[in-house]
């Protein structure tokens, strides 16, 4: 039985029986305690613990599930899945033990014609909490259960609780036998592997108190209004029901185990180790489809992060295998095909999946095949040495410089036998944001060694930087570098680096671009790039040279561009300022968490969780622009950190700061931050605020981004020009556009509901005229038709069309785009003539597609193979 089979049959089987089907919650969860959902229970959590009143008395679902606390036990069991699908009936003050019993037994042990999964009475055990003795008599009553088939156990293995105080209960444990090849006889207090546990009935029926883990608590009472909280895994249940030995098997993720082996030439079965890593693939690949599905992208931080891991295990389990090609395109379209059936949403979405999971794998091969190389080296010298421990130096290393997560790190040493040394690693860690800016910094100084420059920094000390007092200054060239170390010279249209002994430039610093501007001297001409610190203390230039030639010991005018310094002042001092603004109306939560401005742009990310509404952008807006407005004074101050953070000034990133700190305030205690860059005068010298966008850069953090000074009122005219033009082609005033639009809107809407009325109206007649006009192939009535409307709908009622007597296939196409989707129904006649609508577009659709075998769809074929692909239906039940 297919696993969408399974799901349909649960969720029908309790909608029969009272509950409503409650469809699945997106994987991201809203509650502040989980990254995702990771139980069937957790959106039902609100009614089941009386926060919120329940809709409905009975509930069921299929909740899509992500857990990842014992990701590295994927592959290696038959029980751990980083994704899976946990199947729940849910009494909420409605029925109790007995009919919870009753229900799973019946599900469980009816006939598949009847309903239900077919599994043998005989091989099901039961465990139930040693003080239960109500459910022990139920199972012996309902199921007829001997004694030895029915296991005590205690509060670790079924007793339920949330960990904290409130509902809690004994539950009770349905375990199938596998039989004696997997595993030792006498229950599942013996062998969990052999008696597989496959559904869990949940019984609150008690409040506890406070107290730790899952025992030693008080018991308070009993609950006023009890509860079931049931869970039955989809994937184990598939499991049984399908005769394979794990869940990697079933139909739902055998095929990406099956597409891994084929490209990385494998055979399953054949090696331990290789299989391990096919059943790692093939779980990583299916759980990144879902979450990227539900929203969710690579990152840093959260959820993005389990995302990022998940997807780089999965690509460097492939390279295990001895695979180092692209991978994720092919595999994750393995998987939307055998997830689409019950999931349609992942086909819906699938060109977004596989562009974030291509651009994650395009840099992650990058990282891995530098990064791998050095811990590979890294190990075998430890070894040598005689240890058994990396270095937290070396961890660091892989860390910083070739972008290896710790826990990545951690796996691949003790593959090999090694430890880490974590204390190390950390302690190392506390630098690590200043030695990468200062690594970026090198790079973008032309890419300039900094063993060449540290010799220039100890002979002739740090830089005089004047940036914060002057826009020119005379200066003596100290040193000129090439890529490759000191140049003697450098000509008209050469790139160099350069040292001055003063300079007035500002260096990139603190979310500030640097300055641009000019070096002139007697015999040269040259244009400033960037500027950067590559050292403490020294500030490099990076220049073109535009006429003559430059070279060591030259006298020149180093002068800075006065409107862009004007620009850059103005964009600072604007971030100051939507800083301030920003906390003024979200509160102090919404903290700076990174900056980056330069003449008339700046954006600023900060953490928030869910998109600010337009009421909360037009706030914080004109809370910026009222500063700006009353003309808030810009001043600075030098005074120790400890008196600073005293003051309340705000210190960001984790900066590295002096015995002394400049602290920039507007508006005095309105905005006050420890802050190096440059600013205006007054606040009225930014001219104006625009915010131009609000978007997520993660999970849990968002971006501000605005246009300043000149370039936002450049900003704020088009919109004005745009609005105008808007108002002139409706012919409405502008005050009364949101409203003209939405009608207009609306309007649309209905006309498109309409026609999609007047297509179905039209399909409902076209189905009697494409049955009547079915083609006889070997006694099979046959119609292939394409649709630009809902395919399957067509299918069904053309299929109800047929003359029930003789078998009859439908095949409907439809386009949408650049692809197209099949849609294969068969009627009874049909079936008991061995007709099978799934295994049909299965062929049809060179193994891809699936449902059940009287209907079954799939998709992803080229739009214009779509005529041929229908006019070969006719030959394939031919030939059948």
């Amino acid at each position: 039985m297919r696993t969408a089979e399974i799901r349909r049959r649960f969720l029908d089987f309790f909608a029969e029986r009272g509950h409503t089907v409650v469809p699945s919650a997106p994987l991201p969860t809203p509650d502040p305690t989980l990254l995702f959902v990771n139980a069937g229970m957790v959106p039902f959590k609100p009614y089941l613990t009386g926060e919120v009143p329940a809709p409905w008395p009975r509930a069921t679902s299929v909740q899509k599930c992500v857990r990842t606390l014992d990701i590295e036990e994927v592959g290696r069991t038959t029980r751990h899945g980083s994704f899976f699908q946990m199947n729940g009936n849910f009494s909420l003050g409605d029925y109790f033990k007995e009919e919870a019993t009753a229900f799973a037994w019946e599900l469980s042990t009816a006939s598949v014609e009847g309903g239900g999964y077919g599994l043998d009475p005989d091989r099901i055990w039961v465990t139930v909490h040693h003080s239960d003795d109500e459910s022990r008599g139920l199972w012996r009553r309902i199921a007829g259960l001997p004694d030895e088939r029915i296991v005590a156990r205690g509060d670790e293995d079924n007793f339920w609780s949330m960990g904290v105080p409130g509902p809690c209960g004994p539950c009770s444990e349905l375990y199938y036998d596998r039989g004696p090849a997997l595993g030792r006889a006498g229950g599942p207090a013996v062998d969990e592997d052999r008696y597989m546990e496959f559904w869990n009935l949940v019984f609150m029926q008690y409040e506890r108190g406070e107290g730790p883990g899952k025992s030693g608590y008080p018991i308070l009472g009993e609950l006023p209004r009890r509860n079931i909280d049931t869970g039955m895994g989809l994937e184990r249940m598939a499991t049984l029901l399908q005769g394979v030995d794990n869940l990697y098997e079933i139909d739902e993720t055998r095929p990406v185990l099956d597409r891994a082996a084929a490209l990385a030439e494998v055979r399953y079965g054949a090696d331990a180790e290789a299989d391990v890593r096919l059943r790692v693939v093939a779980d990583h690949v299916r759980t990144a489809l879902m979450l990227l599905a539900d929203g969710t992208s690579p990152g840093n931080e959260g959820r993005g992060y389990v995302l990022r891991r998940i997807l780089r295990r999965a690509v460097r389990s492939m390279r295990q295998l001895g695979h180092t090609e692209p991978v994720l395109g092919d595999l994750l379209a393995v998987a939307r095909d055998c997830m689409a059936p019950s999931y349609p949403e992942v086909a819906e979405a699938y060109d977004r999946i596989a562009d974030r999971a291509a651009s994650e794998e395009e840099a992650f091969r990058s990282t891995l095949r530098q990064g791998t190389t050095v811990l590979d080296t890294a190990v075998a010298k430890v070894k040598e040495e005689g240890s058994r421990a990396l270095p937290g130096a070396q961890a660091f290393l892989l860390h910083d410089t070739y972008g290896f997560p710790i826990d990545l790190t951690l796996e691949m040493a003790a593959e090999q036998g090694v430890e880490v040394d974590r204390e190390g690693f950390t302690t190392l860690m506390r630098e690590q944001r200043e030695r990468a800016r200062a690594d970026a910094r090198a790079r973008k100084a032309g890419g300039t060694d900094l063993g060449v420059l540290r010799p220039v920094l100890d002979e002739h000390g740090p830089t005089d930087w004047r940036a914060w007092d002057t826009l020119t200054t005379d200066a003596r060239v100290l040193a000129v570098l090439g890529v490759t170390g000191p140049a003697p010279v450098v000509r008209e249209g050469e790139i160099a680096t350069v040292v001055l002994d003063r300079t007035p430039f500002y260096a990139e610093s603190g979310g500030q671009d640097s300055d641009a501007g000019r070096l002139s001297g007697a015999s040269v001409e040259a244009e400033v790039l960037d500027v950067q610190r590559p050292l403490p203390g020294l500030v490099v230039h990076q220049v073109r040279v535009l006429s003559g030639e430059l070279a060591t010991g030259d006298r020149v005018h180093a002068a800075v561009d006065p409107e862009w310094r004007l620009g850059a002042r103005q964009a600072h001092s604007g971030t100051h300022v939507l800083h301030a603004a920003l906390r003024q109306v979200l509160g102090p939560n919404a903290l700076q968490s990174g900056s980056y401005n330069r003449p008339g742009y700046l954006r600023l990310d900060f953490p928030w969780r869910g998109a600010l509404s337009a009421a909360a952008r037009s706030e914080i807006e004109a809370a910026a622009n009222q500063a700006l407005r009353r003309d808030l004074p810009v001043g600075v101050r030098w005074m120790t950190l400890p008196e600073a953070k005293e003051l309340g000034a705000l210190a960001l990133f984790d900066e590295t700061y002096g015995e002394k700190v400049r602290v920039v305030e507007i508006g005095g205690a309105w905005s006050r931050e420890l802050c190096g860059g440059t600013h205006v005068e007054h606040a009225s010298q930014i001219g104006t605020v625009a915010l131009t966008s609000e978007s997520s850069v993660g999970a849990g953090m968002r971006r501000l981004e605005a246009a300043v000074g000149a370039e936002g009122f450049g900003y704020l005219a088009r919109e004005r020009d745009l609005v105008s033009r808007v108002a002139e082609q409706l012919q409405a005033p502008r005050a009364e556009l949101p409203d003209r639009i939405a009608g207009l809107l609306d309007r649309l809407k209905s006309a498109d509901r309409e026609n999609q009325r007047l297509r179905e109206q039209a399909d409902r007649a076209r189905a009697g005229d494409l049955a009547a006009d079915a083609t006889d192939v070997d006694g099979t009535l046959v119609v292939t038709a394409t649709t630009d409307g809902d395919a399957r709908a067509l299918a069904i009622a053309v299929r109800d069309r047929l003359p029930a007597a003789r078998p009859g296939v439908v095949v409907v196409g439809s386009p949408a785009g650049n692809r197209a989707t099949l849609v294969a129904a068969v009627n009874g006649a049909a079936r008991s003539a061995g007709r099978d609508a799934s295994a049909l577009v299965k062929r049809l659709l060179d193994g891809r597609g699936g449902g059940s075998p009287e209907l079954a769809q799939g998709g992803g074929i080229p739009g214009d193979r779509l005529p041929g692909t229908l006019g070969s239906v006719p030959a394939l039940l031919s030939s059948a």
